[in-house]
């Protein structure tokens, strides 16, 4: 495909990264803590991590698992905790080893942690005592050695440490019992590994830097192999596209989306890192009115999240009183911005959303809307700098402009494969090409827009029709708060739409529903089911299962 969009950024968007600015993670860690010792690097609970203290602490880390563990270049380590301070110490400390990290979701199941831990070979783990109740029923079931348990409060001043920890175990319950006799604390480990000596590793570009899961929304989760060449050219691609309308040292981005999610871990984690900025670390986003209140403390210039996550602060009656007059980058990606939520948000903060696009896959970033556009255009923008991307339909065969056609990428940030998977890679890197598995069409301006997910499509009496498109026009209805859409079998039409809504004003009917609907779609894209619900299943990043509500429905 011509690279029309080349034009389309600003200039100083170059077209190609320079990718000897850093051979491998490493460097780019050292160069952050060296330039900006003495600056706050991530803010949790009202306490702060500077550069330098990371630089120390993730040195301690690495020491000890070099030394005590003898675990070896190229061994995994799994990171099982939500945002806290002790996840940057214990992500930087093991790269620092030179091993591969494996990074899993604190809300997985026995049956799904034991999957993960196996098929990652993980030697250790590094765990919150809130989950270790999960990870002491298959232990003994998988080939981990090493467990390291850390409190949630371990990392704050040590009053603040001691009443935290005393809250969330004795007051809150929110730590289940369990037995791990073997396990060492993180504390110990840090205070331990301060007198070990750090040894360097010889690193290459081609060295396993993650073994990043998928989420699963599509099938079992396998591990894509991202290489430190591959998570260094998306941290660059990021940087050459948000970098110019960001000030080094002077930013603070807010991260609610967790950083064992490779959307937050490359830019939030990764990319402000290197920027010498600060990450303001939100524990438990869910909880709406505490996120709110804690945007009350912080001067914040930049926020990342997924639609859900934007629609939940908007409906939050404190939200709109906060100052946005610092607000100068807000991005969304994870799953499809609605129009409505984006015009909203723009009303609202004052600030533009842009829409990103990417997936796990491709570490994670494939295109982004340029920082510069004046209002959201409901597309997911343009290929970042170094990306290569085609449309074809299902011969493979290129599709014409305004075609749908499904998205494939070539660039240094895409994976080397799945991991053990040598079938599944094949056939999702058909020719050297990643096959996303999402449609999509381009305009002449070279922006993207996604129509949906391959499998998500909807097949009404042989029309296609996409849950997204029936998404949007059903958000737009200023009484909805939340809604899906899947496809179920159906005798005559072979499937229909059905949709699955969380009201927000309760005196939404299903026939307002349909009549709105009816207004703004042809006839056989208007939902033949409508379900009220008062929440739908999300991922942990909130997402919203789409898989989930169709094996229901």
């Amino acid at each position: 495909m011509d690279k029309v969009w080349l034009n389309r950024y600003p200039k100083d968007v170059p077209a190609e990264i320079d990718s000897s600015r850093y051979q491998t993670l490493l460097d780019a860690f050292e160069e952050g803590v060296t330039k900006h010792a003495d600056r706050v690097a991530f803010i949790n609970m009202g306490q702060v991590l500077t550069y330098r203290k990371l630089e120390q602490q993730s040195r301690a880390f690495a020491a000890y698992l070099q030394h005590e563990l003898q675990l070896k270049q190229g061994d995994r380590v799994a990171l099982m905790m939500p945002n806290l301070l002790q996840y940057p110490i214990c992500l930087f400390g093991a790269l620092r080893a030179g091993l591969v990290v494996v990074n899993v979701n604190p809300l997985y199941t026995p049956r799904e942690l034991k999957h993960q831990l196996n098929d990652s070979g993980a030697k250790a783990i590094v765990i919150v005592s809130n989950f270790a109740h999960i990870l002491e029923e298959i232990v003994d079931e998988t080939g981990v050695e090493h467990v390291i348990l850390s409190r949630l409060g371990d990392q704050l001043s040590a009053t603040k440490r001691t009443l935290v920890n005393f809250v969330i175990k004795y007051v809150k319950k929110m730590v289940p019992k369990y037995h791990l006799p073997h396990a060492q604390s993180l504390r110990y480990v840090l205070a331990k590994g301060e007198h070990l000596q750090y040894v360097r590793p010889e690193l290459s570009t081609d060295d396993l830097a993650f073994l990043q899961y998928t989420g699963g929304t599509t099938g079992v989760a396998k591990g894509a192999m991202l290489s430190h060449r591959n998570m260094v050219s998306n941290l660059l691609q990021a940087l050459a596209i948000v970098g110019p309308c960001l000030r080094e040292g002077k930013e603070v981005v807010v991260t609610a989306l967790p950083l064992y999610h490779i959307f937050a871990l490359t830019a939030n984690c990764m990319v402000f890192f290197a920027l010498g900025c600060q990450n303001l670390l939100i524990t438990n986003p869910r909880d709406i009115p505490t996120f709110v209140k804690e945007l009350t403390k912080v001067p914040f210039t930049a926020i990342t999240g997924v639609n859900t996550l934007f629609n939940a602060l908007l409906n939050d009656p404190n939200f709109a009183q906060l100052d946005f007059s610092r607000l100068r980058l807000s991005l969304g990606g994870g799953m499809s911005v609605q129009r409505a939520v984006a015009e909203r948000w723009q009303n609202v903060t004052g600030s533009r959303l842009i829409e990103g696009y990417g997936l796990t896959e491709c570490a994670p970033l494939v295109t982004v809307c340029p920082y510069d556009l004046e209002a959201y255009n409901g597309s997911i923008g343009l290929p970042a700098p170094s990306t290569d991307i085609k449309l074809v339909n299902d011969a493979g065969e290129e599709v014409a402009e305004g075609e749908s056609g499904e998205i494939l990428v070539k660039g240094p940030q895409v994976m080397g494969g799945y991991w053990q998977r040598p079938e599944a890679t094949a056939e999702a890197m058909p020719g050297g090409w990643f096959a996303t598995g999402d449609i999509a069409t381009i305009d002449h301006q070279g922006f993207l827009h996604i129509v949906d997910r391959k499998k998500d499509m909807i097949l009404v009496s042989g029309f296609n029709v996409f849950p997204n498109e029936i998404e949007a026009v059903i958000a737009g209805n200023q009484k909805v708060l939340e809604v899906a859409a899947v496809g179920v079998p159906n005798e005559v039409c072979g499937e229909v739409v059905k949709v699955f809504i969380v009201k927000k004003d309760d005196s939404l009917t299903e026939k307002q529903v349909l009549s709105h609907c009816r207004e703004l779609l042809t006839g056989y894209k208007v939902p033949k089911l409508i379900e009220f619900r008062d929440e739908l299943p999300k991922t942990n990043v909130g997402k919203i299962l789409r898989r989930a509500l169709r094996a229901e429905a």
